[in-house]
């Protein structure tokens, strides 16, 4: 029956909109409040598609040019685009568990010893969009897909930052902060990876990372908008050029269309940072509503709660360290990359500027917790590898859902999604 009406029932933006509908009722504010936030929850996740749309276009005349250039499939690991791709199939399904998995995070963190409240709304989303995918790749019907997969997802809400505690509290100095962003085993693995060196060399690895002093160029990408360009540009005249250089400069023209060729590369870097900016504002403007509601509920009924908030907010703690972090991520990123391509694996994944610097900033300020400089560096990179390969893991899953030419790459999302897919593998 569930399977029936929500055949009928495509428009994620109304579901959206019915959720934060749902949780202002709940905090009982007045009807304009009502009104006025439904309203935006719809128009931005409206805004979300009309950025998504603009990404994805951008993303698959990148892929063409990519693999025509090599002969292989190229992916971008862009958890943006790969959630827009799947909201626009599989939007209400995705909202649904998103939803429940909200729901279900409060009640863990109510009845169980994992206190942690996960606010970084846009995670959750990205989280749910991998477990729903898992679920309908193997033929689950929607209301299993959509309990199961809330549960699943509240649990790691409220557990997954318990693993990132202990350093968490080394960064803060406090324990009033938990990890929200879903790269928590990364996060734990880059800390470990610090404690490790710090015994092992504490006359040097004790040595923090603001003693490093890293070049002026680096700060250039604390701005996500301004790194996520300039990554996009430099990628498509590698594809560009590799076109040319292998005799496809008819198709590089064919694309280019009335630009000339060798600017188009950079007016394409550009568009796809504009479609980001757009993309960012809709996911926080429909987002924020739905959060909220979950934040007074949490904060009345669940006193001993902790609320777990997004990766920059540590930023401050260890700025050089972030830096460092997003380094050595993106060396591991091109050391995975290039791993596929020693291997001669049919498909490419391609390290993202945006997924380097916030995961792998974050990354080095746990590695630089206990293991300094080294610390940062080492486990941002070895997470930076796992950041690029372990997407291979499910992508063919999603490949053959249609979501292809992007992937979602952070830790917890792949080992959990992998195992959660071995287990649906076991009953056929």
């Amino acid at each position: 029956m569930l399977d029936a009406i929500l055949a009928q029932s495509r428009n994620t933006a109304l579901i959206m909109g019915l959720i934060a509908l749902i949780g202002l009722l709940l905090q009982k504010k007045s009807a304009t409040d009502v009104v006025s936030g439904t309203m935006k929850t719809v128009v931005g996740f409206m805004v979300f598609n009309i950025g998504s749309a603009a990404m994805g276009t951008v993303v698959q005349t990148f892929t063409d040019l990519f693999n025509t250039a090599f002969g292989i499939e190229g992916v971008t690991t862009q958890v943006e685009v790969a959630t827009g791709l799947a909201l626009n199939t599989y939007g209400t399904e995705v909202a649904l568990v998103m939803l429940l998995g909200f729901v279900m995070n409060l009640l863990f963190a109510k009845f169980t010893k994992f206190k942690s409240i996960f606010l970084t709304g846009q995670h959750f989303l990205y989280f749910a969009c991998v477990i729903a995918l898992i679920f309908i790749a193997h033929g689950s019907p929607t209301w299993i897909t959509v309990i199961l997969g809330g549960v699943i997802l509240g649990f790691c809400g409220a557990a997954l930052p318990s693993i990132c505690q202990p350093y968490m509290n080394k960064i803060t100095g406090a324990d009033n902060l938990a990890m929200g962003h879903f790269n928590c085993i990364g996060y734990a693995f880059s800390g470990f990876v610090g404690k490790l060196i710090g015994k092992t060399k504490k006359d040097e690895a004790q040595k923090d990372s603001s003693s490093v002093n890293m070049p002026k160029f680096f700060e250039l990408f604390r701005d996500f908008i301004f790194s996520v360009a300039l990554f996009m540009v430099v990628l498509f005249y590698v594809a560009v050029i590799a076109c040319v250089v292998n005799g496809h400069m008819d198709y590089v023209l064919e694309k280019a269309g009335n630009d000339i060729w060798f600017i188009y590369p950079f007016l394409q870097g550009l568009q796809f940072a504009a479609g980001m900016s757009v993309l960012i504002y809709g996911v926080r403007q429909f987002i924020a509503e739905i959060t909220a509601a979950f934040v007074a509920i949490s904060e009345k009924y669940i006193p001993n709660s902790k609320p777990a908030v997004d990766c920059p907010a540590i930023f401050p703690f260890a700025p050089t360290a972030v830096l460092i972090g997003f380094v050595g991520a993106f060396l591991g990123g091109l050391a995975g990359m290039a791993g596929m391509v020693a291997l001669h694996s049919s498909i490419i994944m391609i390290p993202a500027a945006g997924i380097c610097f916030f995961s792998g900033g974050t990354c080095g300020i746990f590695g630089n917790a206990y293991g300094g400089w080294k610390g940062a560096l080492l486990g941002s990179f070895i997470v930076g590898i796992a950041l690029t390969a372990l997407p291979l893991i499910l992508y063919p899953a999603f490949a053959n859902l249609g979501i292809s030419g992007a992937s979602f790459p952070n830790v917890d999302y792949n080992i959990v999604g992998a195992f959660l897919n071995w287990i649906l593998g076991l009953f056929g």
